[in-house]
């Protein structure tokens, strides 16, 4: 039967601001309890307000390992005022700028989980630049340009271990979804084309991976 959280935990997520839906949280949850075994951290890029951080935090407190999270809080790139995505509610009124930080620390706080996270603030690229911890288990829900897509993929997947999953969120195949899910598709494919990751499962736009052989 597949592992899912505690009613109260899925009442948080499910009430959390946040974009990810049922089905795909409850893949997501089941991914992270599988890897959680492997005694390795959790790592997510693209924490916007918690709402997947909620689950990877819940299977890594009963793992007994750590959930990591990273973002710049200052919203990706659909997420900005006059996309789709934004919500003005996200909004630092003295500087104008988006802040996701305030909400994601009473989402975590709410759900009773802060301390099983790592929250790292800043860009991508930037912190896994000096990363040298291998990984359980890697979440890729950040931007979704073509630029910080393959940056996601190129400075976190070579931490998967061996036997570790690999998650790309909102792949969508159909090129009419250029601007939301098309490049996650691309390094989707890139993962499988390089040999080193099996698809393990498909749930609606969340793909998981598992490493099984070297690179990237």
């Amino acid at each position: 039967m597949p592992a899912a959280p505690k009613p109260d935990i899925l009442a948080a997520f499910e009430s959390a601001k946040g974009f990810m839906p049922l089905r795909e949280g409850l893949a997501l949850y089941e991914a992270a309890v599988e890897a959680g075994r492997l005694g390795l951290p959790l790592l997510e890029v693209g924490t916007y307000c918690g709402r997947s951080t909620i689950l990877l935090a819940y299977a890594a407190r009963e793992a007994g390992v750590t959930a990591i999270t990273v973002d710049h809080h200052r919203g990706s790139e659909e997420q900005q005022p006059g996309w789709e995505y934004h919500d003005p509610a996200t909004v630092d009124p003295e500087i104008g700028r988006m802040d996701t930080l305030p909400t994601f620390r009473r989402t975590l706080h709410n759900a009773g989980l802060e301390d099983h996270v790592v929250a790292v603030v800043g860009r991508s690229p930037q912190i896994a630049a000096f990363w040298r911890t291998p990984l359980g288990f890697v979440f890729i829900d950040g931007g979704h340009t073509d630029e910080h897509a393959n940056g996601d993929y190129e400075g976190w997947a070579p931490y998967v271990a061996e036997g570790g999953l690999l998650l790309i969120h909102d792949v969508f195949p159909d090129p009419a979804d250029e601007f939301t899910g098309q490049a996650p598709y691309r390094v989707y494919l890139r993962a499988l084309e390089s040999g080193a990751f099996t698809e393990v499962s498909v749930t609606d736009s969340l793909r998981v991976l598992r490493r099984t052989g070297a690179g990237i």
